[in-house]
């Protein structure tokens, strides 16, 4: 892992016990994997890279821990479309990306664009609003898809 994923997983973890929530197995696998995502995940890949890593945590465990870490301000919860949620670490610094998704294979991208984040801002100037988070996600057909159409 790199130092940004421990860090990011070490102090989620630490967090949840200072707030005095055991240090389960189950919660220590999906929180430190997570850390190592390079984009969002849906709970089922979870399951799945955990479980082809070896380690035997249920379906259920996931999702609970998920909720946790989305409630108590440790995860993002996505919403690409399709009714499935998807998952990424907040990281404490604000670093964040917005998302490209294929409406055709189903292909999901990060992407970051200062501009963009400074457009945000304006926005939230105008209106008046104090924005808490925001996510962009762009719908349309991939480069593969996009050829082969």
């Amino acid at each position: 892992m790199s130092t940004e994923t421990d860090d990011w997983a070490e102090t989620t973890l630490s967090s949840l016990l200072a707030k005095g929530h055991r240090d389960s197995g189950a919660r220590r696998a999906v929180v430190e994997l997570l850390g190592g995502q390079q984009c969002c995940v849906t709970a089922q890949e979870i399951f799945d890279q955990l479980r082809s890593n070896g380690r035997r945590v249920g379906i259920a465990s996931v999702y609970r821990t998920l909720e946790q870490l989305s409630r108590d301000g440790y995860v993002q919860r996505i919403d690409i479309g399709g009714g499935t949620s998807r998952f990424e670490p907040i990281h404490a610094d604000g670093e964040h990306h917005h998302h490209l998704v294929c409406d055709d294979c189903g292909k999901v991208e990060a992407f970051a664009d200062d501009e963009l984040e400074r457009a945000l801002r304006k926005v939230e100037g105008r209106t008046g609003y104090s924005v808490a988070g925001h996510d962009v996600v762009l719908r349309g057909a991939c480069d593969e898809c996009a050829a082969a159409g």
